[in-house]
């Protein structure tokens, strides 16, 4: 899944600071561009696992939430990127679950994930992470 980080520019004197405005307090740096990112990786992984561990639900980017954080005035003349992280390598104590799909239905997910870079496992994670942060946004009927 492809997480947006807002990218401080730095120098030769000051290191390049990284927020990922999806999971609140989530942070990371690095002396050049390319470390930055890297450290950012690992920061937002640092994130998911600690937030997997206390059972919280993980709010997942929406084109919404970016162009919303683009608007932020705290993050004025930061640069925006993307970093992939692979959800099904956060929970390595993951539950195996077995599920039958029709074989159309297989292929079609297949092919999403592939041409979304991510494996069966990490697709099927990320739509259901997703399914699960819309019903949950979704007013309850009393």
């Amino acid at each position: 899944m492809k997480i947006p980080i807002a990218i401080e520019p730095g120098d030769d004197a000051t290191a390049f600071g990284v927020v990922v405005p999806d999971l609140p307090g989530c942070f990371s740096a690095g002396d050049t561009l390319d470390d930055a990112c890297a450290n950012a990786v690992e920061a937002i992984e640092l994130w998911l696992e600690t937030a997997l561990e206390n059972q919280e639900l993980v709010p997942l980017p929406t084109s919404a939430s970016l162009a919303q954080h683009q608007r932020d005035p705290e993050l004025a003349g930061w640069l925006w990127g993307f970093v992939d992280i692979d959800f099904s390598k956060l929970d390595e104590k993951g539950d195996p679950v077995s599920i039958k799909l029709p074989r159309q239905v297989l292929r079609a997910v297949d092919l999403c994930a592939e041409q979304q870079g991510e494996t069966r496992n990490g697709f099927l994670i990320r739509a259901a992470l997703n399914q699960l942060q819309h019903e949950m946004a979704a007013p309850n009927p009393a």
